[in-house]
């Protein structure tokens, strides 16, 4: 299969660690442009550079996006319109509208769409929810701890400081447990975003589960917890450090090619955004 030709907007820390390359590796995509508002940055990607968010659109088949939520949510409308597939960052938007808007217009277009939720790309990811389809679940709990708000590192940026852990790493944990015990039909969320927020999931078919965020915490702290239990067993997903961006950019690779069918599509993204408006809703943050 002839690599997919994919363009890059942004050009930030996690654009160099990640994004870059990733696409770059190859044998599946190729990194065949970057944009990104300071140029400079850009150029770091070993990529050409295009002034014009335009110009990178007539020079790939696809984009991928390593900005803010809320300029995402912008620009990939703008990149759906010109027939580009997308590979999408979580959380989709910034807001419950953005994402709205984002998630109508890949569908008014017949995009192929993606979500970068990492986590789901992992072989011990698949195994263990595998594993909850085996078992009869109807109940769990998630924790994902951290300090990157706090230690100055390259994840503490503006809009993680202002909205917190439920906005960045909660797509991530609520995905997980969406897949594990049913779509996510009700929430109700406790604590202070910039601090420590609980969330009580109820999941279709009677399943509850619960969450425990942050990225404020310091000290010796665990690894991320993803726990299930049923009637027949009881499933963990194990701690693991593999990188899995191999397995994104091939899954993305397919994803174009085919012309769509990804389960983690910009539909996935919008009904995350959903859950978290909601707690957010509850927690009183906009």
């Amino acid at each position: 299969m002839e690599p997919v030709a994919v363009g890059l907007i942004g050009a930030g820390p996690w654009a160099e660690m990640a994004h870059a390359p990733m696409l770059a590796k190859g044998p599946h995509t190729r990194l065949a442009g970057v944009w990104a508002r300071r140029p400079e940055a850009a150029a770091r990607l070993g990529a050409p550079v295009h002034e014009r968010i335009e110009e990178l659109f007539d020079a790939v088949e696809a984009v991928a996006f390593c900005v803010p939520p809320a300029v995402q949510a912008e620009l990939a409308v703008k990149a759906a319109k010109a027939g580009k597939a997308l590979l999408l960052e979580k959380p989709l938007a910034a807001d419950l509208d953005g994402a709205r808007r984002l998630a109508d217009a890949v569908a008014e277009a017949g995009v192929a769409s993606q979500m970068l939720l990492t986590l789901r790309y992992a072989p011990q990811t698949k195994d263990f929810l595998a594993r909850c389809a085996q078992i009869e679940a109807f109940g769990g709990h998630a924790a994902n701890i951290s300090g990157a708000l706090t230690s100055g590192g390259p994840f503490a940026t503006p809009w993680r400081l202002e909205r917190g852990a439920l906005l960045d790493v909660g797509p991530h944990v609520i995905d997980l447990l969406d897949a594990a015990l049913g779509r996510v039909v009700g929430v109700r969320a406790h604590g202070h975003p910039l601090r420590w927020v609980g969330l009580l999931l109820e999941h279709e078919g009677g399943a509850v589960s619960e969450v425990s965020l942050s990225m404020a915490a310091a000290g010796d702290l665990p690894p991320q917890r993803v726990e299930v239990y049923g009637t027949l067993g009881s499933a963990r997903l194990p701690h693991f450090d593999d990188d899995p961006l191999s397995v994104v950019a091939e899954e993305f690779a397919m994803t174009v090619r085919r012309g769509g069918g990804h389960p983690l599509d910009a539909a996935r993204g919008l009904h995350l955004q959903e859950v978290i408006a909601e707690a957010e809703a509850q927690l009183n943050t906009p």
